[in-house]
């Protein structure tokens, strides 16, 4: 229970409590009346339950403050009351409960902006392609949007309020497209017609083309395969995109424009989240690894290993994180970026990438002296959650070495000189405003960087991107679980993997070995700072708050944790 590393002599046994340097988080007991009051576990379930927090303006009377928390569960909704460790739920009084025929609800999203006790605006979305706007304490509003799916037919795999927006949301499907929805304007009755406004590798941006105004306004074609999750980051200007293809894209989402990506070590990402100063963005998926992007620097800043099955949440705990005073702002326009990254590229000309590269506000040497430690959390469907420290060590540490590319299509494999071949997911961003150019001669610093380092093509550094792992042969065993696809059907699994791995040259040239994908040996590899087994089934959900942490599973219990020194004059839990 003291142990502050993965045990796997106790990997089996639920914990109740685990330690970490600012000390002991407890399970608080009233979670445990969700055991007996939930809806009857449904094992053929495959949505995922998920849970949004709305908390009321501290003006409102002490009767209605609090949050308020919604998790779907099968074809139910449910929104109640919610106290944190204070007091318990009471699940017999649901706010709002709605049951659903013929479709399930798969996401949803309070409007932070708009609430009161009087009224709080949530969208639904829903595995047939439907999306629902209700009011869950006046219930005199049910809007329906794409009602008769002539938008989209696929799943709403993710949904989220415009951050500051009283009418706009996006939703994204698993046909791959992202859609700007204001809540305003009529849905289509009739399968509209767009106009291209912006496109570029990999994506795609078009407008409704109507006579009068409806929905969806605009219209995102992104990668190849299902848009699993997004997140905006927190000044509302950037658009972070993961997708089944194993790309995360980061957009400006006002102007339309591709910023930077990067892409998984193997098969799909599927969730996703941002630093709360922006600055990172760590991502999970079907390698079972967590992955932190540096937005500043346009590579991989570490890889995580704990998991052992495809992670299904990642998020910051921003009441953990302390942020250095001197960092960089992405809340500022595009051209203050890429000067400033463009500088630091000039910078490290000779060495790649130097010690303290982290130091990337116009060459002061001020921001290395503030301190920079993060805490983020994922959890999977291995049923555990992991606890990650991010820390000034790790993020200045250096080891990329470029290596051989390896291209893989279904005719033929061909290894090609990486200074020869720049990479195709972060070269291509094609742009007429002045701000892109900018940003194009931003993510060209791979070539600038690669053309100091020399390759060899001989047979013995020929390597499949699935094999990469194959330098460590001592760890093979270990990295088997990269390939988690126990609950999958032989057919299922030879379809994903050619999903993953044998496409065309020209649709899926591998990155791998590069800054947006190094190779495992490549790239700091970060341990968890707890790895605890805390359910039954596979773990959906996880929300830091000030005083507690909280996590949903797939069998439809909420799991409230107490932070350290929160749980005090409540009764203590007998281990």
């Amino acid at each position: 229970m003291m142990a502050t590393a993965t045990d796997s002599s106790q990997g089996d046994d639920l914990k109740t409590q685990f330690v970490t340097r600012e000390g002991t988080y407890r399970l608080m007991t009233v979670s445990d009346c969700a055991r007996q009051n939930r809806v009857p576990f449904n094992g053929q379930m495959s949505n995922p339950v998920k849970v949004s927090f709305v908390r009321l303006k501290e003006n409102q009377k002490e009767s209605s403050a609090g949050d308020r928390i919604c998790f779907n569960l099968g074809k139910e909704l449910y929104v109640y009351q919610y106290r944190g460790i204070n007091k318990a739920m009471d699940l017999s009084k649901p706010m709002d409960k709605r049951a659903y025929r013929g479709t399930s609800p798969t996401c949803h999203d309070f409007n932070q902006t708009s609430t009161s006790s009087e009224s709080i605006l949530l969208i639904v979305g829903f595995s047939a392609g439907q999306i629902q706007l209700i009011d869950p304490v006046s219930k005199e509003l049910s809007k329906l949007y794409n009602e008769e799916r002539v938008t989209d037919k696929s799943k709403v795999t993710c949904i989220r309020w415009v951050p500051g927006s009283l009418h706009q949301f996006v939703a994204s499907h698993a046909s791959g497209h992202l859609y700007v929805y204001s809540k305003d304007l009529p849905s289509a009755v009739v399968s509209p017609h767009y106009q291209s406004l912006k496109h570029g590798h990999g994506f795609s941006i078009h407008a409704c083309k109507t006579k009068r105004a409806c929905n969806p306004v605009y219209r995102w074609a992104i990668g190849d395969g299902s848009i699993n999750e997004f997140a905006f980051s927190p000044c509302a200007k950037y658009l972070a995109v993961v997708s089944q293809d194993g790309f995360l894209r980061v957009f400006n989402f006002e102007a339309m424009e591709l910023v930077s990506n990067m892409k998984s070590y193997f098969g799909g990402l599927l969730c996703v989240c941002w630093s709360p100063d922006g600055k990172y963005v760590v991502t999970g998926g079907e390698d079972d690894l967590v992955t932190v992007w540096s937005m500043a620097e346009t590579r991989v800043v570490c890889r995580g290993k704990g998991h052992r099955s495809w992670v299904s949440v990642v998020a910051f705990d921003p009441f953990a994180t302390s942020i250095e005073t001197n960092s960089l702002d992405f809340c500022g326009s595009d051209d203050d970026f890429c000067r400033t990254v463009s500088a630091e590229i000039v910078a490290r000309k000779d060495t790649l990438l130097a010690p303290g590269c982290s130091k990337i506000r116009h060459g002061s040497e001020k921001s290395l002296k503030g301190l920079a430690y993060y805490r983020f959390g994922s959890v999977g469907h291995d049923t555990r959650l992991c606890l990650w420290d991010l820390t000034n060590e790790i993020l200045s540490q250096t080891t990329f070495r470029p290596r051989v590319n390896t291209i893989i299509s279904q005719n033929d494999v061909h290894i090609r000189n990486s200074t020869a071949v720049r990479c195709s997911n972060i070269s291509c961003l094609q742009s007429n405003s002045t701000a892109n150019d900018s940003l194009h001669l931003v993510d060209g610093n791979v070539n600038a960087l690669l053309s100091h380092a020399n390759y060899s093509t001989s047979s013995s550094n020929v390597k499949f991107a699935t094999l990469a792992m194959g330098e460590q042969r001592k760890d093979n065993k270990e990295h088997r679980w990269h390939f988690s696809l126990a609950s999958r059907s032989s057919d299922s699994k030879i379809q994903l993997l050619k999903a993953n791995l044998v496409k065309s040259a020209g649709e899926s040239m591998h990155v791998l070995g590069t800054p947006a994908c190094p190779r495992l040996n490549d790239a700091p590899l970060l341990e968890p700072l707890i790895c605890k087994k805390i359910a039954h089934e596979r773990l959906t959900a996880v929300v830091f708050h000030e005083d507690s942490v909280v996590m949903a599973c797939q069998e439809g219990i909420v799991y409230t944790w107490a932070r350290p020194g929160k749980y005090a004059s409540l009764q203590d839990i007998t281990v």
